[in-house]
């Protein structure tokens, strides 16, 4: 069994080394030469993917941004043929999926969506690991609903990433509660982290400052893409928590402690509900 996977960063990266060790032949391309190279030296990688051989593969892997994803699949469309699923893992769905769908009823290749929930605050090859993706959840947005056979397969074609789950969705659903399950949290985390006091915080600080900030620590460019394209939804979010954030500054400014104390509440209760508490 083969592999082709685009990109070989965390996330690409940590597919190659879960593939690699569940014994499939892993090629592997990144536009960082140096990068493809240290990934074989790795003994993560087998060979480099090409034009030449990408129909040899039985699943492809896009582990690129979204625009990335679509330029390359835009010049690899042709190449694919029949063999392959091709199957992106961008943040984002409906930028991916609005171009690869069309391409792939063009040329005859499998093309799902994809997201993977799980990652970390760091980036690079150097981060990857082989177990990144056990027992996490995988987003699957498929071009029909009704193939089980094609989900089925997918299904066992992703099993040496260990998966813990997987979610059927459209490419729109799929955007809009990502706004509000990841993005928006790297974002709040970002600009939390900006205050003048966090300079100071050193001994004053514990497990609520740790897990608010983790994620500050970002890719700018990679995650400044992922909320452009979805404008729409983190707009509707940051609307929300912005109006949400002044009656939390009205009641301290009024000093209106049963109005701040019914806020903690409702917070609470909504944490509650939505783990099923």
């Amino acid at each position: 069994m083969t592999v082709g996977i685009v990109g070989l960063g965390l996330i690409g990266g940590s597919f190659a080394k879960a593939y690699h060790a569940a014994g499939w032949r892993v090629l592997g391309y990144d536009r960082d030469e140096s990068v493809l190279s240290f990934t074989q030296l790795a003994d993560a990688v087998d060979e480099p993917l090409t034009m030449d051989n990408i129909g040899t593969c039985e699943l492809v892997l896009l582990c690129v941004r979204p625009l990335a994803a679509v330029e390359y699949l835009r010049q690899a469309a042709p190449h694919i043929g029949g063999k392959p699923v091709v199957i992106d893992c961008c943040g984002t769905k409906r930028v991916v999926c609005a171009a690869a769908f069309p391409l792939a009823k063009e040329y005859g290749f499998t093309y799902l969506g994809g997201h993977p929930m799980a990652g970390t605050q760091y980036s690079g090859f150097g981060h990857a690991r082989a177990n990144l993706y056990h027992n996490a959840p995988m987003v699957i947005v498929p071009p029909d609903f009704d193939n089980i056979e094609l989900l089925s397969r997918v299904k066992e074609l992703l099993s040496p990433a260990g998966f813990g789950s997987f979610s059927v969705t459209t490419a729109d659903s799929h955007d809009e509660m990502i706004a509000f399950t990841s993005q928006m949290a790297h974002l709040v985390s970002n600009a939390y982290i900006k205050s003048p006091t966090a300079k100071a915080h050193k001994g004053f600080s514990a497990g609520s400052y740790k897990d608010m900030t983790r994620v500050a620590w970002l890719n700018a460019p990679m995650w400044s893409e992922l909320f452009l394209e979805n404008r729409d939804y983190m707009l509707r979010e940051l609307d929300g928590l912005m109006d949400c954030l002044m009656q939390y500054r009205a009641a301290i400014a009024e000093n209106d402690g049963e109005a701040l104390t019914q806020l903690l509440e409702e917070g609470k209760k909504r944490k509650e509900e939505v783990d099923g508490r």
